[in-house]
């Protein structure tokens, strides 16, 4: 049986045996975001952190809500490179379909749904390419038509006319007109929308997601379905063994936000590549060591073509 490719990935990552709820080490296992390449992402998220806390003159309860929180990874980075002072202020809390981790510490709360009235930081790592989203791709006649999905992966194309708000959508981000036969484009309403909600949660702070995406006039032509299972790029299969992931329309999330690379992001808050100097290879060799691996994962998280060309995409309330 197929289905539209929307409801084939909201049942393959999030319904009763999908991708994102099954035991074990979770996400980390099949694919790797900043959060798990190195500690210096928590790390700047943490500087950001206090930066955002002195704006908001050090309330008295700070908020730091990470939604997609995997099993809980990139909050034990944060609150563990806060200073105490900070860290005792904080109330964090993992938004997550799997059940809570048996070993997360119990400061950190666990919700299957995004808390609202926030004060402090939302921040949404590689989340927003899990958000199911319709493919559609132009037929022989040149007609943009929902692309269905079968549980082994098979495509075939509904003959049934798009909805008018995709219609719209695509109108104003992704527009079809002159392009072949199998051009392809990814729906990113429902995706607008849940970043929308997200960000809406946030009373006073910044909400911030991390994610890989492109902008108008660089659309993939085929678009961007893929999946990832034990480390590796796979077929999209939606029968819930692998993670399905779409690349963000990053423009059209909304006007009000400000958008950096990466590369951008992290330099100013400190991240970069840089080697240490030669010469403290001499005077302390085991610091020098410990700089060298720092140089290192900087450079794997700043890196253009890599996870430094990920986007930032900020909204500040």
């Amino acid at each position: 049986m197929s289905e539209r490719w929307r409801a084939a990935m909201q049942r393959a990552l999030y319904g009763a045996d999908g991708f994102f709820r099954r035991p074990g080490p979770g996400p980390a296992a099949h694919f790797r975001t900043s959060a798990h390449a190195s500690p210096l992402f928590a790390g700047a998220l943490a500087a950001l952190l206090e930066r955002l806390d002195e704006a908001l003159d050090r309330p008295a309860r700070l908020d730091l809500v990470d939604v997609g929180a995997g099993r809980g990874e990139l909050l034990r980075g944060i609150l563990a490179a806060l200073p105490p002072p900070v860290a005792d202020r904080v109330a964090a809390v993992g938004v997550e379909v799997a059940p809570r981790p048996p070993d997360l510490p119990e400061r950190i709360g666990w919700a299957a749904g995004i808390p609202s009235g926030i004060t402090g930081l939302l921040v949404a790592t590689e989340w927003l390419d899990n958000v199911p989203v319709e493919i559609v791709q132009l037929d022989s006649r040149l007609r943009p038509r929902y692309v269905c999905c079968a549980a082994d992966g098979t495509e075939t194309l509904d003959e049934a006319p798009l909805a008018p708000a995709d219609v719209a959508w695509l109108a104003d981000w992704w527009p079809l007109e002159g392009l072949p036969e199998g051009a392809r484009a990814e729906v990113g309403r429902p995706r607008d929308e849940a970043w929308a909600a997200a960000a809406g949660s946030v009373a006073r702070g910044l909400a911030l997601a991390v994610d890989y995406g492109h902008l108008r006039g660089a659309r993939p032509l085929f678009g961007t379905l893929t999946g990832f299972r034990d480390g590796r790029q796979t077929p999209p299969v939606p029968d819930g063994s692998c993670d399905l992931t779409v690349s963000v329309a990053l423009d059209s999330l909304g006007v009000h936000h400000l958008l950096l690379t990466q590369r951008e992001a992290l330099r100013l808050l400190g991240v970069h590549g840089g080697r240490p100097p030669l010469a403290m290879a001499s005077t302390d060799p085991a610091g020098y060591v410990r700089a060298l691996a720092r140089a290192g994962e900087g450079a794997e998280l700043t890196d253009p073509a890599g996870l430094g060309g990920h986007h930032w995409v900020m909204r500040w309330v």
